[in-house]
């Protein structure tokens, strides 16, 4: 079932440790067969080294399992909570790369300062607020999802145009219209992650880049009127 689907998860996941994204097994993609309605993510706690693409576990959006010897990523009901709200999302990716995550444990925003983040986001990247004592005994993994979307509609941010978050005190999660482009997103949060750092060290009073530039690199790359690349 979702042979192809399978492999392209497969792939996708295993191109986080290729790009130092992961240490061990922290980490986990996913992707969505809309038309089944089915998904796709890595299994749990399985290393990355002996993983096939006939590991991969398939899921459907109310937490069954419908196929896969192993139990899938203990993150599966915040992968399933984001394709439920959001229809564009294809492939969702949690890491916990250490430059998002020092952002993340800060409890802080990525400020955009410059084109390279304005080339992939439009604006800041959002920090998302703790779980609740009660929202993490219920269900931890659920309401972590409806955390990050709970702060995407709060601060009227699209998901489309932003795609990534961090959950505070956690980690991040990206997405994208497929299982690869939500890991090339991942790879990009990480070295805006880096050099927002780098910039605030060298300019702590620092101010995010104007919206004149941030508007232009963004557009340029995004919508109907782009002209970046072939």
């Amino acid at each position: 079932m979702l042979e192809q689907l399978k492999k392209d998860v497969y792939e996708a996941n295993m191109e986080l440790p290729r790009r130092g994204l992961v240490t061990y097994t922290w980490g986990n993609v996913s992707g969505i067969d809309r038309e089944s309605g089915y998904f796709v993510i890595k299994p749990s706690g399985v290393d990355y080294d002996k993983l096939t693409p006939e590991d991969m576990v398939v899921m459907d959006l109310d937490g069954n399992k419908i196929e896969g010897r192993y139990k899938p990523s203990s993150d599966t009901a915040t992968h399933a909570e984001l394709y439920r709200k959001y229809s564009e999302i294809g492939g969702v990716v949690h890491t916990h790369s250490p430059e998002a995550v020092a952002w993340a444990q800060a409890g802080m925003d990525i400020p955009l300062y410059g084109t390279t983040h304005a080339d992939y986001f439009l604006g800041p990247i959002p920090c998302a607020r703790n779980l609740t004592d009660e929202e993490i005994e219920e269900a931890y993994e659920k309401n972590t999802g409806l955390v990050i979307i709970e702060t995407f509609e709060e601060r009227k941010i699209s998901p489309i145009y932003t795609p990534a978050v961090l959950c505070k005190n956690h980690g991040p999660f990206t997405w994208g219209k497929d299982a690869a482009e939500a890991v090339h997103n991942a790879v990009v949060l990480e070295e805006v992650a880096k050099m927002a750092r780098f910039t605030r060290q060298v300019n702590p009073q620092v101010s995010p880049a104007p919206d004149n530039i941030k508007n232009k690199h963004f557009y340029r790359k995004h919508g109907k009127n782009a002209y970046y690349g072939q």
